[in-house]
């Protein structure tokens, strides 16, 4: 439903999500010329500070009346510009018309300037004389200005006038959703893009194979596929939703461990111990067969995901938790020394199958992430380069400091599951992350625990941004709603943080209003 309500007639257009909805607001497609049109009806905005989460970089007030949406406002764009899809989105959120060019009071127009200087998702936002005017150099940040017009809307009608010069202090912002564990439906999953896109999160990683589930489905390999899945053309639909919104929607197939529900189908492939007993969850990374079965299903959803990254998952390798992995699993301390010369361990070989499995997703013109604890030390065989660095935990065994990846050159996401971990249950010690923690405590740089790299180790160019982690471990302790709830204020507050550099202004209390505000 739109912002404001205007006097039209009922017409029906194509959500840009799919399904078609009647509205009494005009189709945001339909250009009007300058010509035939009314006289402007110019509505005063508010005055005061503008409203928006996360908090522009800089905001400048200016003397004057504002702006507001009028019946006559029109969102203007050059017809075939980078920003039609913004200026289409903008107009369907305040219910007016759209138009290709003309702009005058009462109006918003949507500039792209190759040479505007806001960098790749910056903008900048002007409210003068009744208009208001957003420029930036492509259609992602000429998207996230009309966030923030959309979300001054909300709170208080309007915009203030004055100027925005806004920008991101980390490329990568996102939510992470297990899926696996617990299956959400592809309308569950819309209304988080929806919810990211307003924030100005970017990232949409979606872990569905574990386990307890594999949750798309597969024409390679049908028979790993769980009852309650996703199928590829409502995926295909997620991803055309996501890039609508600027989103990248990053897929996961983790390995050599967490693949129970793949296993439980291909039982041949199970991981077993000198005795004959099963690893649980763990594939068998000495048989050929193992790899060919994980780089078919890379292969096959890599054209599903048409964005940048690949997660091929590393962590919790059942075999590397054994007091002596080598007489533990016999076959693979073989395995290794054939492969890697003698001397190599389990571990050697469980970082060349990290390394294969990176070099497959580079084949498919992915840059491949992997979890921290999937970055062995030490060793026969280094983990391969042009890798990002999932970075969630500071307890598992080797545990090894954030410092140690970036010496070796690899950049780090932030998943600090202690702020950014929201586990079902709250089993393993886990509690639930509070945005209050986010919003006081913790930065992008905050990689581990509490404390923050030293002054010069972290930054953009070394922390690439940060993501908060929805984990499914007791699935039924919380219904899809509750998450949603849950995550709701935790979220909003990462968004601040990976936004905005530096301390923000207002009290967590204020926080929280200003997000009901703008919600």
């Amino acid at each position: 439903m739109g912002l404001i309500a205007t006097a039209t007639a009922l017409v029906v257009t194509q959500r840009s999500d799919g399904g078609d909805t009647a509205s009494d607001h005009p189709d945001p497609t339909q250009t009007s010329p300058a010509a035939n049109l009314p006289d402007p009806v110019l509505a005063d905005g508010p005055t005061g500070d503008l409203q928006t989460v996360p908090q522009v970089t800089t905001w400048e007030p200016a003397d004057g009346p504002g702006w507001a949406p009028s019946d006559t406002t029109r969102v203007v764009t050059e017809s075939g510009s980078d920003a039609t899809g913004a200026a289409d989105r903008l107009a369907d959120d305040l219910s007016v018309d759209r138009a290709d060019d003309g702009a005058r009071a009462s109006d918003v127009l949507l500039t792209i300037d190759p040479n505007a200087g806001t960098g790749p998702e910056g903008y900048s936002l002007t409210i003068r004389d009744h208009q208001v005017t957003i420029t930036a150099e492509t259609g992602a940040g000429a998207f996230y200005g009309t966030r923030t017009l959309v979300q001054s809307v909300r709170a208080d009608g309007g915009l203030p006038e004055g100027s925005v010069q806004d920008a991101p202090d980390r490329e990568q912002r996102g939510l992470m959703l297990d899926t696996a564990r617990k299956f959400y439906s592809a309308a569950w999953i819309e209304e988080r893009l929806h919810e990211l896109a307003d924030l100005k999160l970017n990232e949409f990683h979606l872990h569905f194979s574990d386990d307890q589930g594999f949750r798309i489905e597969s024409e390679s390999h049908p028979e790993i596929v769980s009852r309650e899945h996703l199928t590829k053309d409502e995926v295909t639909s997620i991803v055309e939703l996501a890039e609508s919104l600027h989103i990248t929607v990053i897929p996961e197939i983790d390995s050599p461990g967490h693949l129970g529900a793949v296993l439980d189908a291909n039982p041949d492939l199970q991981l077993k111990r000198a005795d004959g007993s099963v690893s649980e969850g763990a594939i068998d990374i000495s048989n050929p067969d193992s790899a060919a079965l994980i780089d078919d299903l890379l292969r096959e959803y890599a054209p599903l995901f048409p964005g940048a990254y690949f997660h091929v998952g590393g962590d919790e390798y059942p075999a590397l938790y054994a007091s002596d992995p080598e007489a533990t699993y016999p076959n693979l301390a073989r395995a290794a020394e054939e492969q890697y010369g003698a001397g190599a361990t389990v571990r050697d070989l469980a970082t060349g199958w990290i390394n294969d499995r990176a070099a497959t997703a580079r084949e498919l013109g992915k840059t491949p992430q992997v979890w921290n604890d999937g970055m062995h030390a030490g060793g026969k065989v280094q983990p391969s380069e042009d890798r990002q660095v999932t970075y969630w935990t500071g307890r598992e065994i080797g545990a090894r400091e954030p410092q140690e990846y970036l010496d070796q050159g690899f950049p780090l996401i932030n998943l600090n599951s202690a702020y950014l971990y929201y586990v079902l249950g709250e089993p393993n010690e886990f509690t639930y992350p509070t945005g209050e923690a986010i919003y006081n405590e913790w930065t992008p740089d905050v990689v581990r625990g509490s404390t923050a790299l030293p002054e010069g180790q972290g930054g953009p160019q070394n922390v690439l941004g940060a993501r908060f982690a929805i984990w499914c471990d007791l699935a039924d302790a919380q219904t899809p709603e509750q998450v949603a709830e849950g995550i709701r204020l935790p979220l909003a507050a990462m968004a601040q943080k990976t936004w905005h550099a530096g301390e923000p202004s207002g009290t967590w209390a204020e926080f929280t209003q200003r997000v009901d505000d703008v919600g």
